[in-house]
């Protein structure tokens, strides 16, 4: 079976196995996880195929996606070597060249192709695949082949778009786009709004047409930020009030902190 065959049975995992599932997506898939609780749910809740062998798993691949931890990386893939190493020479020679395709944050083509000698992409998956409106970056090693490149692209594409961008911008790319600053803002707004005196569900209700109903609208309208805020915040008004009491108490430093100490945390998983 030539499978996309997935190393690593968690959180990513399975929001991509939904968001597949969602898209009608017909292709042979496959799980290996070291933990058998995993394997028995990602196989009752997306009716998937699981194997808790990794020899067996990476022998049916020709599109493998790691999906582990970042400081698991290096003992999988010295696994997936020997599983590699230990096929015979009738089975090396009918097989496809192995796409290989890291979710791990922070970990450079250097390091993979150092543990795997083999095509290498990586691909940072949103969470929110899960709904099919996920957003996928996608980077490719130097000479990746053309028809390799179209697999990833089209895999991803199942789930939302994808954006092919230079690797050397992968990691302000991820510490940008995941959807856990929108969810912290919108934690975050009602509950001040809770504060003020709304029952939680108005406060959410609130919030929530904030951030997603305001951003919907910007998407889908192509008006600039800019007028958009002046439309929303009359100068001297309440809105406008509430913007610039945030901008003075440092809500534009404190984001580009955060961002800052996620790509330190990416560059200290490079070192892994």
């Amino acid at each position: 079976m030539n499978a996309t065959v997935f190393l690593g049975g968690g959180r990513i995992t399975g929001a991509l196995l939904a968001g597949l599932r969602l898209a009608g997506y017909q292709g042979p898939i496959l799980v290996h996880d070291r933990n058998p609780h995993k394997l028995r749910a990602l196989k009752h809740e997306h009716h998937i195929e699981v194997e808790p062998d990794l020899r067996h798993a990476v022998e049916q691949a020709n599109f493998l996606i790691i999906a582990v931890r970042p400081d698991s990386v290096a003992e999988v893939l010295a696994q997936v070597r020997r599983a590699l190493a230990s096929c015979g020479a009738e089975k090396k020679s009918a097989r496809k060249p192995l796409v290989a395709c890291s979710l791990a944050a922070g970990i450079p083509f250097s390091n993979l192709q150092s543990k795997l000698p083999v095509r290498w992409a990586r691909a940072m998956p949103s969470p929110v695949a899960r709904s099919g409106r996920g957003l996928t970056a996608v980077t490719f090693e130097r000479g990746f082949p053309q028809s390799a490149q179209r697999l990833v692209h089209q895999f991803f594409a199942h789930v939302g778009p994808v954006l092919e961008i230079p690797e050397r911008k992968f990691d302000a790319f991820m510490v940008t786009f995941s959807p856990s600053h929108g969810y912290h803002a919108l934690a975050a707004l009602a509950k001040a709004a809770q504060k003020l005196g709304l029952d939680r569900k108005t406060a959410f209700a609130a919030a929530a047409h904030a951030f997603a109903d305001g951003v919907a609208s910007w998407r889908e309208t192509g008006e600039s930020l800019d007028a958009l805020l002046r439309e929303a915040a009359t100068p001297g008004g309440i809105a406008a009030t509430v913007m610039n009491t945030m901008n003075a108490a440092g809500h534009a430093r404190m984001v580009e902190r955060g961002l800052r100490a996620g790509s330190a945390r990416a560059r200290k998983n490079a070192k892994l």
